[in-house]
C-alpha cells in the first residue's frame, strides 16, 4: 500500500492521473494495450480532467465500467454512463468501452460483461471509497465471496444518502434501490489499484479503512490486501488520520 497526501483535491487529482498515465503507459509499451476499469462520482471530477491531459495512445486502452444504477435511463444526471461518457469517453479515443447496460435482459448483459473482462487481465483498477467504506456499490456487508465478474446488489441507506448529498437526485425516494456492480472478488484481480479519495466528507471511511481489520462492514478494508494499491488523499480526507 501507498499513500500520498496533497493538499487539495485538484492536485490530488493531478498527482493521480500522473501515476495512471505512467502505469497504463508502461503496459502498453509492454504487450501494446492496456485495460482498465473507471469508477465515478463526485470525487473523481478532478482525476478525469487531469487525466484527459495526459500523453496515452487511448487507442490502446480496453476501458471497463465498474457499476451502474437498475432502471435508471443513460439520460438521467445520476447515470454512471452518462457521467463517464461525458467527462472521459467522449473526450479521448479509447478502444473499447464496455458499458454496464441495465436497459433489457441484465442477466444477459452481466453474462457479457464477464466474458469480455475476462479474456485477459485486467491492468489497472481505478476504484474509489463511499462514505459508507463500499468499493463500487459492494455496501456493507458486502458480499467478498461470490466470484461472479458483475453482481445485482441492493443499496443501503448511508449509500443512497451519500448520492443525494452529492447532489444527483431531488429526493432519497428518487435514488433506484438496486444497481449491477463488480464484485469485489473481480476488483481485486486488477494487477494494480489506484484510489483517489478526496473531500472531507471521507475522512471517515479513510480512518475506517486503514485502522480496522479487514472486514466486510467496511469494504474499502479488503484493498489493503491487494499487493499493488495506491491510495490519493488530500488533507481534508486525511484530517482523522492520526499518524498523518
Amino acid at each position: 500500500m501507498k499513500i500520498n497526501i496533497s493538499e487539495s483535491a485538484l492536485e490530488l487529482g493531478k498527482n493521480a492521473a500522473m501515476l495512471i498515465s505512467d502505469k497504463l503507459n508502461q503496459k502498453i509499451k509492454e504487450k501494446g494495450e492496456a485495460r482498465m476499469v473507471v469508477s465515478t462520482g463526485t470525487s473523481q471530477f478532478e482525476m478525469f480532467r487531469a487525466l484527459i491531459k495526459e500523453e496515452i495512445d487511448w487507442t490502446k486502452v480496453e476501458v471497463f465500467h465498474l457499476d451502474e444504477y437498475i432502471g435508471l435511463p443513460v439520460t438521467h444526471k445520476a447515470s454512471f454512463r452518462k457521467y463517464l461518457y461525458e467527462r472521459f469517453i467522449n473526450l479521448v479515443p479509447v478502444k473499447e468501452f464496455h458499458s454496464v447496460d441495465v436497459e433489457g435482459n441484465i442477466t444477459v448483459r452481466i453474462r457479457e460483461l464477464t466474458s469480455a473482462i475476462r479474456r485477459k487481465p485486467v491492468d489497472l483498477g481505478l476504484i474509489g471509497i463511499g462514505v459508507n467504506g463500499h468499493i463500487a456499490f459492494n455496501d456493507p456487508p458486502a458480499d467478498f465471496d461470490t466470484q461472479d465478474a458483475y453482481i445485482v446488489v441492493k443499496l443501503n441507506d448511508q449509500c443512497k444518502l451519500q448520492q443525494l448529498d452529492e447532489g444527483w437526485f431531488e429526493t432519497l425516494n428518487d435514488v433506484p434501490d438496486e444497481a449491477v456492480s463488480m464484485s469485489v472478488w473481480q476488483i481485486m484481480r486488477c494487477r494494480s489499484i489506484i484510489s483517489v479519495v478526496p473531500h472531507l466528507v471521507k475522512a471517515d471511511a479513510v480512518c475506517k479503512t486503514l485502522t480496522s481489520k479487514v472486514t466486510n462492514a467496511i469494504p474499502a478494508t479488503v484493498l489493503k490486501k491487494h499487493p499493488d494499491w495506491n491510495l490519493f488523499l488530500d488533507q481534508n480526507s486525511a484530517s482523522k488520520i492520526i499518524a498523518f
